[in-house]
């Protein structure tokens, strides 16, 4: 009788190179998981920048009075310049500039958000008018969650004024 217990030179190259094959396939999967993460990390860091900015500018803007779209008051049609008196009566104005959303001059939305797109719709801006003052923010930009990778965004928000100027 023949005792010799083992592998065999070829099953041993098929063992090895078989568990090589699903080794790749997993690492495939886990390096595409760590890409997968990286971006929806980026991308909420981001959209959450943004969610600050367009509620600091809602809440001065549902808090304030003297709405003017573009120096002009309503701006059925759309602006690039809303400016609004907050509680404490300093003329707030909102732009956005180089790809920034800013305040008064001063930055809300930090490099990795490129705004590519703000407009102002606001109406019932006349005291007196019967309506009251509504503002539609819409912002289109990009936002950079890893080098040179980009994710586009569209948001819409609004704002009412609470007090009342009819």
């Amino acid at each position: 009788m023949n005792r010799n217990r083992g592998y065999t030179l070829v099953e041993l190259i098929v063992a090895v190179g078989l568990f090589a094959f699903i080794m790749v396939l997993a690492s495939g999967a886990y390096l595409m998981m760590i890409d997968l993460n990286r971006r929806t990390q980026g991308t909420t860091t981001g959209i959450n920048n943004l969610s600050f900015a367009l509620e600091t500018m809602t809440r001065t803007i549902r808090t304030g009075t003297n709405y003017s779209c573009n120096n002009s008051g309503d701006c059925t049609n759309g602006g690039s310049l809303f400016s609004v008196t907050d509680p404490n009566n300093t003329t707030m104005s909102y732009t956005a500039v180089n790809g920034v959303i800013t305040q008064n001059g001063v930055a809300l939305t930090d490099p990795t958000v490129q705004v590519s797109s703000l407009v102002f719709y606001a109406s019932g801006t006349t005291a007196g008018d019967g309506a009251q003052p509504h503002v539609l923010i819409v912002v289109n930009g990009t936002v950079t969650y890893a080098a040179g990778k980009t994710e586009t965004f569209a948001i819409e928000t609004g704002a009412t004024m609470r007090g009342s100027d009819l």
